[in-house]
């Protein structure tokens, strides 16, 4: 939208970054297990200075989803994202998707890695993102935990439909969830309306694999409809000298 002819202030959108380590993606769980992390090389922090380079040099403020396993170890990056005016939220502690953990082991988890936060941070921690996007029908029990835990946002809900996670009936913009334990805001992915179709157009993976356009042209469609559009990254995607895990090529 160009602002200039109707007076309007450009659409603002989000700018989010799930801050996690290159091994501790899901998809490799099963090559790299939680007990060898800290055999791994850490790159998360010469990723991160690269992604805040860009966002001083653009004037853009980010939601850092970060992991608590990460914050623990590397407190002073923590605190210099927060200097340079960004938001801390979790990502959870260990990066396992909600279905590996009972309620309990999940209230664990984010209680876990909201007060580590705050403790390295000296600042409230509103939100949460869950890993892979792993609240799905069934898993809203997880929303009443967040709340009780002193949450007061969720941004893990993908409204679309796949096999290994998706909402495809929840709403493709921000929106209240009412729940016994209060009220929680959603902040959605975006997602490119395409007729009947909900295409993934968040960032990511879907950034990677799919063609740039299809990004760019869900974020067009928010700004018509005056919407506000979810964009997410991960550090380690912007470095190519990362080591390689030993995976299929699949």
């Amino acid at each position: 939208m160009d602002p200039t002819s109707s007076g309007a202030l450009p659409q603002r959108h989000f700018f989010t970054v799930d801050l996690e380590e290159y091994f501790q993606v899901v998809a490799l769980s099963g090559v790299v297990p939680r007990r060898d992390w800290e055999r791994w090389p850490s790159r998360a922090e010469l990723q991160t200075d690269r992604l805040l380079t860009v966002l001083d040099q653009y004037d853009v403020r980010a939601t850092f989803f970060t992991v608590g396993w990460l914050a623990e170890r590397a407190p002073d990056l923590i605190r210099r994202i927060r200097d340079e005016g960004h938001e801390i939220a979790s990502h959870s502690w260990w990066h396992q998707p909600i279905g590996a953990l009972t309620p309990e082991e999940f209230r664990e988890d984010v209680r876990r890695s909201r007060g580590l936060l705050e403790d390295v941070t000296g600042c409230r921690v509103y939100g949460y993102r869950a890993p892979s996007f792993s609240v799905i029908p069934g898993r809203e029990w997880a929303f009443d935990v967040l709340l009780e835990e002193g949450y007061a946002y969720d941004s893990s809900i993908f409204p679309i439909r796949r096999p290994d996670y998706g909402y495809p009936g929840a709403p493709r913009v921000p929106y209240r969830i009412e729940r016994r334990a209060g009220s929680l805001v959603e902040l959605p992915m975006t997602t490119l309306r395409v007729g009947p179709l909900r295409l993934p157009a968040a960032g990511g993976g879907y950034l990677r694999h799919l063609p740039y356009q299809l990004v760019e042209r869900a974020f067009h469609q928010c700004v018509r409809q005056r919407e506000p559009g979810m964009f997410y990254i991960h550090p380690w995607e912007i470095d190519p000298d990362q080591p390689r895990v030993p995976v299929s090529w699949v």
